[in-house]
């Protein structure tokens, strides 16, 4: 599904801000990867995007401060915990291993934009 920009620039002058994402791994690394991507495709589609790596064990210090929480598909074993406690700030995505595994940020921001428009 390709990216939505009359959404994506409705929800950004909604907001009055850029939408704000934590991508979550198990150490952090595999992750940074993931949003360097993501930023540069967000960059191309002009789309108003921060995005931010960080290990598990740090989500409850962004909380607040982002719009998604985007996990990475191999820690799927958190993924109800961490949208049982936070669903309620923000939304908690469960990243795909299609675009994950080969570092495809213009559908990590295509899965992103789909999930926080059903929120």
């Amino acid at each position: 599904m390709p990216v939505d920009n009359d959404f994506t620039n409705k929800y950004n002058r909604s907001m009055k801000k850029k939408i704000s994402v934590l991508l979550v791994c198990g150490a952090g690394a595999s992750s940074s990867f993931m949003a360097a991507k993501m930023r540069l495709a967000a960059k191309k589609k002009k789309i108003d995007l921060n995005v931010s790596a960080r290990a598990e064990s740090e989500i409850v210090n962004f909380i607040g401060d982002v719009d998604a929480i985007m996990i990475g598909p191999h820690l799927s074993v958190y993924y109800e915990e961490v949208k049982e406690r936070y669903s309620e700030e923000c939304a908690v995505i469960l990243m795909k291993k299609e675009y994950y595994s080969t570092l495809n940020g213009d559908e990590a921001i295509e899965h992103l934009l789909q999930e926080i428009g059903n929120k």
